[in-house]
């Protein structure tokens, strides 16, 4: 069993910062893929950035946060966190922590995670 806490987010202006963070129990949580998934009001659930530890640890982005955000994850801290820069209005949203064992494939479909956070509400104001 894993649980996830997410933490960092808040309401800022457009153009603003904010670091989201994601604390995992349970182990061996190198062994899970971890990423970032956003839903705003009336929107299904959207795929943001999954971290995943190969050899090295990978990194994957959707296009619409590609170059302002940036996920990284602490191995040793069980912790993986979301960089938010260069926020945007249309980035307002719950965002959510997922991890799932990690797979050849799926890293950007929700169905494919078992284990959520309870997300942490992002705002930006024009």
């Amino acid at each position: 069993q894993v649980q996830l806490m997410e933490s960092g987010g808040g309401l800022v202006q457009a153009g603003g910062s904010l670091r989201l963070s994601c604390a995992a129990s349970g182990r061996p949580f190198s062994t899970y893929t971890m990423a970032w998934f956003r839903q705003a009001p009336g929107k299904e659930r959207e795929f943001i950035a999954a971290a995943i530890t190969w050899n090295e640890i990978r990194t994957y982005y959707a296009d619409s946060v590609k170059g302002r955000f940036t996920i990284s994850r602490d191995n040793a801290k069980n912790t993986v966190y979301l960089q938010m820069n260069s926020l945007k209005p249309e980035d307002t949203a719950v965002y959510y922590c997922a991890g799932r064992l990690t797979e050849s494939s799926g890293y950007s479909s929700s169905q494919r995670y078992m284990y959520w956070g309870q997300g942490t509400q992002v705002t930006v104001s024009s």
